[in-house]
């Protein structure tokens, strides 16, 4: 079974990842903005230390409950600042509660987030047909315009390279190589 070039064979969970989830459109609201989160706190990092960590973030940030989070004070900030099973970047935590508040007026605007970013591609995926890693853009027209529009709103940790990982994560992009076998499973 072929899989796209940047997966990890020997990291289960790097597999699991990509064969479940990755690349699959995603429109529940929470997913949505767990993955914005997760996106950004990658930021300097590789996936793979975030994905370790991502039970450990569900626990530190409510299961990623933007309301929730959105009410997080300054006790609750340094408590997640102690916390060793996520990422202890202060900007980072900061702008999670701070994009909460900003996501959930985009839900309040639009109705829910889902609406909100997949009126860019009219409600369907962009599916693409690169062969190796190394045709993958880092960014795109619409990860710039999507990035640009969010950082208008106030939203942190979300440049157009963040932006478009999150896009490929959550199937608005369709970026498994045409060898993978997941590349025509995530457009049915």
């Amino acid at each position: 079974m072929e899989r796209c070039g940047w997966v990890k064979p020997e990291n289960s969970r790097y597999v699991d990842y990509h064969d479940k989830e990755w690349g699959m459109p995603v429109h529940d609201d929470r997913h949505l903005f767990e993955m914005l989160i997760l996106e950004g706190a990658q930021a300097g990092l590789s996936w793979e230390t975030i994905l370790n960590k991502r039970e450990n973030y569900r626990l530190a940030f409510d299961y990623f409950d933007p309301v929730q989070i959105s009410q997080y004070d300054g006790d609750k900030l340094e408590q997640l600042m102690q916390n060793a099973g996520i990422v202890r970047n202060r900007l980072k935590i900061k702008a999670t509660i701070k994009n909460a508040k900003i996501f959930l007026a985009i839900q309040a605007e639009f109705g829910s987030f889902d609406h909100y970013l997949w009126a860019y591609v009219d409600g369907k995926p962009i599916v693409n047909n690169f062969k190796t890693l190394s045709e993958l853009p880092v960014k795109t027209e619409l990860s710039d315009r999507i990035s640009k529009d969010l950082k208008k709103r106030g939203m942190s940790f979300i440049g157009s390279t963040i932006i478009y990982a999150y896009l490929q994560a959550i199937g608005v992009v369709n970026d498994h190589s045409i060898n993978c076998f997941r590349h025509s499973e995530v457009m049915l």
